[in-house]
């Protein structure tokens, strides 16, 4: 069992939606890069939505960036086996700092979750300790785009993801 470590957010100022996910999986930390498992479906989904070309990781999060969408992880480390979710040792959990990450982008106006297990450790452990501005945002949990939720094909997926497109600020 190692300790994963995750990421800075993806986001600019002006982010109005933010999609928060778990904790990198061991292919994404190795890369040190949001969603790198090649079977992951947020990429394709992301480009798909909002027209970016898919390619260079850098060129394709600067761009989501500046289409007004945030992406970060819940937990800032832990300790798990893998990748899966499911592995993540409960008592090893940190979280993200929530209450600057709002204060910083204080124009996010709705939050989804890339999965059931970013959404219940928001719901369990951050949503306690903001305020009640962030405490009242919308949230909405929408289909895992890991590969290990194969019970939805990539349409369906995207299907559901339209969402995220129909709720952000121009």
């Amino acid at each position: 069992m190692s300790e994963a470590c995750g990421f800075a957010p993806i986001a600019m100022q002006h982010a109005s939606v933010l999609i928060l996910g778990s904790m990198p999986g061991r292919e994404s930390l190795e890369q040190q890069r949001y969603y790198a498992h090649p079977r992951n479906a947020f990429w394709p989904i992301m480009c798909r939505l909002f027209d970016i070309d898919p390619g260079a990781y850098d060129a394709m999060k600067h761009a989501l960036a500046d289409r007004g969408i945030a992406v970060w992880d819940v937990l800032q480390a832990c300790f798990r086996p893998g990748s899966l979710d499911s592995a993540i040792e409960e008592s090893s959990m940190i979280i993200n700092d929530f209450p600057s990450f709002f204060a910083a982008h204080p124009h996010i106006s709705r939050v989804f979750f890339n999965g059931a297990k970013a959404e219940s450790i928001y719901l369990r452990r951050v949503l306690p300790l903001l305020g009640s501005v962030p405490a009242g945002l919308p949230l909405a949990r929408l289909p895992s785009t890991s590969p290990a939720h194969a019970g939805m094909s990539l349409e369906q997926k995207m299907e559901a993801w339209k969402v995220v497109l129909e709720n952000r600020l121009e």
